[in-house]
């Protein structure tokens, strides 16, 4: 395999193993990855099971709040909803409070599906390799990354301008 040599030192701040957002990406992929096998005999994809951890733990949700739970938006959530509402694992309606609100809620078979659910983590956590203590401490440095990104508004950085040419200079 034909490697190019790699760049100097000063470079190196650009390289894929230094790089936070490559290790969260790749690990993100593996951890994904990891869960197809465990959740396809629950007929779930991993973002729909992420949608029906989040009503585990809080029965329902209006439509907002599930998106807010789960980090999506609302074009993404949507046809997730629809699919777990089709398969009878939820079911939507509107609040009797505000028509405008959708209230998702589990049914009795979304329910039931909790307890199968609890293999999948279990598996998932083995296949981490980690301690619960481990595991806990990672979650909770990710939720903190993950809070200080989400809380931090960036400014843009400047152009950095072109190099001038030797004809240029001349």
């Amino acid at each position: 395999m034909f490697q190019t040599p790699s760049a100097t030192p000063k470079g190196s701040d650009l390289f894929l193993g230094n790089q936070l957002c490559f290790a969260l990406y790749a690990a993100s992929l593996a951890m994904t990855k990891t869960y197809r096998p465990l959740l396809a005999p629950l007929g779930l994809t991993f973002p729909q099971y992420v949608v029906m951890m989040a009503l585990w733990e809080h029965r329902q949700l209006t439509a907002g709040a599930l998106a807010q739970a789960v980090a999506l938006d609302a074009g993404t959530l949507v046809p997730l909803v629809r699919k777990l509402v089709a398969q009878g694992l939820l079911q939507r309606q509107r609040s009797a409070e505000d028509e405008r609100s959708v209230i998702i809620s589990l049914t009795a078979a979304g329910q039931a599906l909790q307890q199968q659910a609890h293999a999948v983590y279990a598996q998932a956590a083995c296949a981490t390799q980690c301690s619960l203590e481990e595991r806990k401490a990672l979650t909770a440095q990710l939720q903190t990354l993950r809070a200080a990104l989400s809380d931090s508004a960036v400014p843009p950085v400047p152009p950095v301008p072109p190099v001038p040419t030797t004809q240029e200079i001349s």
